[in-house]
């Protein structure tokens, strides 16, 4: 008998699961509204949504509004989103996540703070375009750093003092590995502080999933393709197993991958819904039965 075991601590974080009741409850209400980009980076979530009416926008469609009512996802959004929703006359209901907002606030004192920004470089370890990354460079007035690798640390100014934010979904080894890097490069008439800003429900996961994807021959991890959390979680998982495979869908899945083993599990990021994961281990069921 093969064994099919969901992953307890997969599936959305809190942050994710407030914007998505926050999304259904407007939209029992029976009122138009709208979400500012996907509301989570996984497109099977974002069509039941769609479909109970949700409908998403990009920023340049919400410029063009007026007299709406606006979902902004957990991801948060830098300071003109807000002016531009004064402007507009448009309702906002923001589902910015508590870690993200702390995180703006943060920066946003940094950029704010006495000392000339000339003097020093506000850097952000995140993905470049990811939309957490662009509320937080829009909190330091498009002045802030961004540096998606370890590596690219080198490409600083050491003669220059440093403050270091992390995006909150990034991951907590190479934050610290940047952290090293830079004490050992900084110049010593300049100063370097650095907040380790990440999610602990994201970097918790880390060590979990491990552990998780070595108990089973097969592996699938569940993610949108859009997803930065998803990307990190899924390369944990190929590190300590090789038969790991990365799916949006059911439909993804090789049938062929499900003969010939004794345990399968289903994991997935803080973007996956627990219904998806429980629809694929309802596939990998079926099929094993036949």
């Amino acid at each position: 008998m093969i064994k099919v075991e969901i992953d307890e601590g997969s599936g959305f974080c809190f942050g994710v699961v407030t914007a998505i009741h926050k999304a259904e409850e407007e939209l029992a209400k029976g009122v138009t509204l709208y979400c500012l980009g996907d509301i989570v980076h996984n497109s099977r979530e974002v069509e039941r949504l769609k479909a109970m009416g949700l409908i998403t926008i990009n920023h340049e469609q919400f410029k063009q509004l007026r007299n709406a009512k606006v979902l902004l996802r957990a991801h948060g959004e830098p300071p003109e989103t807000y002016i531009t929703a004064q402007k507009n006359n448009i309702e906002i209901i923001d589902a910015t996540c508590p870690v993200v907002l702390r995180l703006q606030k943060k920066v946003k004192q940094e950029y704010l703070d006495d000392e000339p920004n000339e003097d020093k470089q506000i850097v952000i370890y995140g993905q470049n375009g990811h939309a957490e990354v662009l509320g937080l460079v829009g909190q330091a007035n498009g002045k802030a750093i961004i540096i998606e690798k370890p590596e690219e640390a080198k490409l600083l100014d050491f003669s220059k003092n440093i403050r270091l934010y992390s995006q909150t979904t990034k991951s907590l080894d190479e934050f610290w590995e940047i952290v090293e890097y830079i004490k050992e490069h900084i110049s010593p008439e300049a100063t370097f502080e650095y907040y380790d800003t990440i999610c602990r429900q994201v970097a918790n996961r880390m060590p979990n999933i491990r552990k998780f994807a070595a108990s089973h021959d097969l592996v699938f991890f569940v993610s949108g393709k859009k997803s930065s959390n998803g990307k990190m979680l899924f390369e944990e998982c190929k590190k300590v197993n090789s038969n790991s495979h990365l799916i949006d869908n059911e439909a993804e899945i090789d049938n062929s991958l499900l003969q010939g083993v004794s345990s399968i599990g289903i994991c997935g990021a803080t973007s996956t819904p627990k219904w998806l994961m429980e629809k694929i281990s309802s596939y990998i069921q079926s099929h094993i039965k036949c």
